[in-house]
């Protein structure tokens, strides 16, 4: 499995903008009507589309795909020599989307929006059985599939060390990719329990017994109180210790 950022592969379509106009700026039919030049427009957008995603994707772990929908069949656009695509406010190229397209060269503007759908297959964890929720992941738990990381606006969790020993935060199924949204890290100690402080600071470090005031849950800020009566916040890096930078 491959450490990937998600939006770093979202950013890669917005570089395709550029190309995708090459393949529309030559469209000069009723683009709305059902014709073989409207019919052209969409092969073109799904070759341009194809073929800069493939260029530009190298080696990343995911197999890049876009369809391409139909516009509304009842419209009937006037003709137009240039037409120039361009992706609506709040809008990504990632999952379900729509492009604007608009007519900039006409005796008549108009503006209309196709939709398309971008697909990134690659591995994923996905999960083996019923997990109910509350309950700390194993590595037996899921395993490896080729699934659509767009499909769902919640990034997938890439690596195993991410989700394993995290709990579940909802009923999970068979079949499901684990997303970031679907674990949690695990609460490890309760308030009131005694823990070990760890204190680090410029070349030293000291350690000491304290009470838990709050939950400590891994990788989050906790409350303590020491024996002399102070209390300090710091990092639960295991069911018994906090870390604290001083």
């Amino acid at each position: 499995m491959c450490d990937l950022s998600v939006r770093w592969v979202q950013r890669l379509f917005f570089g395709v903008l550029g190309v995708l106009s090459l393949g529309l700026g030559s469209a000069q039919a009723q683009v709305g009507a059902p014709s073989a030049d409207a019919n052209e427009v969409y092969a073109a957008a799904q070759r341009w589309l194809d073929s800069s995603l493939a260029q530009q994707s190298g080696d990343l772990p995911l197999r890049m795909e876009v369809v391409v929908g139909q516009l509304d069949r009842r419209l009937n656009l006037a003709p137009c020599q240039q037409v120039e695509p361009y992706l609506p406010p709040n809008v990504r190229l990632w999952g379900r989307a729509r492009l604007g397209l608009r007519c900039v060269q006409g005796s008549i503007k108009w503006n209309v929006f196709l939709p398309i759908t971008v697909k990134a297959m690659g591995p994923a964890w996905v999960v083996k059985g019923q997990v109910p929720a509350g309950t700390v992941l194993t590595a037996s738990d899921a395993m490896t599939m080729e699934v659509d990381w767009a499909e769902n606006r919640n990034a997938i969790v890439a690596n195993q060390a991410d989700w394993v020993g995290k709990t579940a935060t909802r009923l999970l199924s068979t079949g499901q990719a684990l997303r970031q949204d679907m674990v949690k890290a695990a609460q490890v100690f309760q308030t009131g329990a005694q823990v070990r402080v760890v204190a680090t600071g410029p070349g030293f470090q000291i350690s000491g017994r304290a009470q838990a005031l709050s939950v400590g849950v891994v990788g989050q800020s906790a409350m303590v109180k020491m024996a002399n009566g102070q209390v300090v916040t710091g990092t639960v890096s295991d069911e018994r210790t906090v870390q604290v930078a001083l």
